[in-house]
């Protein structure tokens, strides 16, 4: 039928009829109409049957050794997808190995892959801690068919950020003693992590026992070793997708293949196996295809608080023995007891905290700054701007120093400045001490319930405060301000924090000069400084001037320029430094409706 159509309209055109005509009365363009008769000129009544589209030849098509390449890995690992087959070629011909949507597109079009529906639709919120051995998932899962017809169980645990399986054991009976025991073998082996993560399984607590809790052997362990025990919510297996997602590789690639097992130590031996295959030698896909030995990081071993345990002679020797040297990715780290230092931004309250175990107030003034934090097991120093403002003592411990290192903490520079003191046991015979404060907005600092004033001019500095016997000196700026009597007894000295030793002499006063003040013009142009009544003029109503006050006048500034000189009459000292804000009047009932319209 297609052919007779075109067959009558390039008759109609060799006839005479116009082509535009001829084209609308087929509902075509006048290009096909004279593509129709080119071709029944040239090949006849055979010119004018469809045509296939294909290109001649397709420079951009993988080659077909490549293709063929990939069509055998399909079919040799059907587990493996497109992004898997992609790593392995990458490493097997290089760069000019095809894409992963160029090989996604060679099964499907080779029939390899079997179309299936988005089994969860729903989309998870995903996690993971951002170092090993900061926590293990652990949990049991049964499928250990034996030859006897037995089912056994193995006690699986998978470190959180590396995905390393670090306990895989086969249990006779999953009891409370056994699945301790195992756990226990795996801290022998690769050290105490921070925490484990578990289901609400009765192995792991006792939390649901009736009538009453109880503590399981477990969750006993997990003290003695100080390990924080979590548990997921109740029927939220998804909390711990990571483990149950090692299960799901483990019986697929495992389980399913090799069937029952002949002995419990064939079955621990063929799970040995698979299992350092996974860690060393298969990529992770949710690590970017690296190996999960590639990012884990075993720790030192750490004694239970209480009770007895038996273990090697050394962790390194047993993390690393012949045995175990393939599978031990690195040596046994070392304990951080030196100095760390980390950078923090100061946030808009000034308190910045530490592992959640320490708290440090650095001040609103330093807010959105960068402070790096020094510290040690004695001293806290915060360093802003290359310079000390705050030394306090450390509440830190070695563990903590150590989770803080692994956090991405440096190594720390030399002391910055004099360690704190811990004063909770000084005696009468103590020597000069400093602390610093930071005066409010009268200018006084408040000690113990003790009020030092130190002078509106110092409002919001921040002072240190040298406590040596009956005085007290005030310095700010490398200068001495003040020296006042020591209102402070011993046992509030004993209760000041952030105290330090004084090592370095006393600044020197500050150099004899005119000192400024600001006042902001009222509406008459009239202000007060030093109880005298200066009149600068109602032009200038609005504006902040400084006036240097001298022996003998007053100068108004604005900015750098000079506005008025006025001779001085007083000789009253100088209370208000800062100029006033402007008050703002309550306003009355028609001035609120005049301004409402």
């Amino acid at each position: 039928m297609t052919v007779e159509i075109r067959l009558r309209a390039v008759t109609e055109v060799l006839d005479g009829a116009p082509v535009v005509e001829v084209a609308e009365h087929f509902g075509v363009s006048r290009q096909t109409i004279t593509t129709w008769r080119k071709r029944y000129q040239a090949t006849g009544l055979d010119g004018l049957a469809d045509r296939s589209r294909r290109p001649h030849s397709s420079p951009n098509r993988i080659p077909p050794d490549t293709e063929a390449l990939i069509c055998e890995m399909r079919r040799h690992h059907r587990r493996w997808g497109a992004r898997r087959i992609a790593h392995e070629m990458q490493r097997e011909i290089g760069n000019s190995a095809p894409s992963r949507a160029t090989i996604h597109r060679v099964p499907i079009r080779n029939g390899l892959i079997n179309h299936q529906e988005q089994q969860h639709k729903k989309v998870y919120k995903r996690w993971a801690r951002e170092v090993p051995m900061h926590l293990w998932q652990l949990d049991l899962v049964g499928g250990i068919h034996l030859a006897d017809g037995r089912e056994c169980k193995m006690l699986t645990g998978i470190d959180d950020h590396s995905r390393f399986v670090v306990v895989a054991a086969v249990l006779s009976s999953p009891s409370g003693t056994a699945v301790c025991e195992a756990f226990i073998a795996a801290m022998t082996r690769w050290g105490v992590p921070f925490e484990v993560l578990t289901d609400n399984g009765k192995q792991f607590t006792g939390k649901f026992t009736r009538p009453l809790p109880v503590e399981v052997l477990f969750e006993r362990t997990c003290r003695e070793y100080g390990i924080t025990a979590r548990l997921t919510k109740r029927r939220s297996p998804t909390t711990t997708g990571k483990i149950e997602r090692f299960h799901r590789t483990l019986r697929r690639e495992l389980l399913d293949e090799t069937g029952a097992f002949s002995s419990l130590a064939d079955a621990q031996a063929a799970i040995d196996q698979w299992v350092h295959a996974y860690n060393t030698a298969r990529p992770h896909q949710s690590l970017e295809m690296a190996t999960p030995a590639s990012l884990f990081r075993p720790r030192t071993f750490a004694e239970p608080t209480t009770g007895e345990v038996v273990r090697p002679a050394t962790v390194a020797t047993a993390a690393c023995s012949p045995a175990a040297s393939a599978q031990c990715p690195s040596t046994v780290l070392a304990r951080a007891t030196d100095a760390i230092e980390f950078d923090v931004r100061v946030p808009p309250s000034g308190v910045v905290g530490i592992a959640g175990i320490q708290q440090l107030w650095i001040g609103k003034n330093h807010a959105g700054k960068i402070a790096t934090l020094w510290m040690d097991l004695t001293s806290v120093h915060v360093i802003v701007d290359e310079a000390v403002v705050k030394t306090v003592l450390s509440r830190l411990t070695t563990t903590d120093l150590e989770r803080l290192q692994m956090r991405g903490a440096r190594p720390g520079r030399s002391t910055p400045a004099v360690a704190a003191v811990d004063i909770t046991t000084a005696d009468e015979r103590l020597g000069a001490i400093e602390i610093d404060r930071t005066a409010d907005r009268n200018g006084i600092v408040i000690v113990r319930g003790h009020q030092l004033k130190l002078g509106v001019d110092t409002a919001g500095t921040r002072v240190t405060l040298r406590i040596d016997g009956d005085l007290i000196f005030a310095a700010a700026g490398n200068h001495l301000i003040k020296t006042m009597p020591n209102p402070l007894g011993i046992n509030e000295i004993r209760r000041l924090t952030g105290v330090r030793k004084a090592t370095t002499p006393l600044p020197p006063p500050p150099p004899a000069g005119p000192q400024t003040v600001q006042r902001r013009i009222p509406k008459n142009g009239r202000v007060m400084v030093a109880g005298q009544r200066i009149r600068v003029g109602a032009i200038h109503a609005g504006i902040i001037v400084n006036i240097v006050v001298e022996d003998h006048h007053f100068r108004v500034l604005d900015g750098t320029k000079e506005l008025s000189l006025h001779a001085r009459t007083t000789s009253k000292p100088l209370r208000v430094f800062n100029a006033h804000r402007p008050q703002h009047r309550k306003l009355s009932p028609e001035d609120r409706r005049t301004r409402m319209s």
